[in-house]
């Protein structure tokens, strides 16, 4: 088996730059190939096929918080009927 090969990063951004690497990933998305860099570690993804998504999200008094999980396999699985909306 492969080695895991791993990339995180976490930081405070505000809305516009959060804005702007999402409109990255959705363009990397769209080319087939995801390149990620913090100047310490770089990882290229090349996703193809059969995405799934997983969209979350949550509020109380004092957090809110959305999560966005894009994931596939070399063996996809079958294309989801129900839609997801976002307004």
């Amino acid at each position: 088996m492969a080695a895991k090969n791993e990339f995180v990063y976490e930081s405070y951004q505000d809305g516009k730059t959060i804005q702007t690497l999402l409109k990255s990933i959705a363009r990397g998305l769209g080319k087939g190939k995801l390149e990620f860099s913090d100047g310490d570690t770089d990882l290229v993804l090349t996703p193809e096929g059969l995405l799934h998504l997983k969209v979350s999200a949550s509020e109380d008094e004092t957090r809110n918080q959305l999560n966005i999980r894009i994931r596939w396999e070399e063996h996809p699985r079958e294309l989801s009927e129900d839609m997801l909306k976002v307004k």
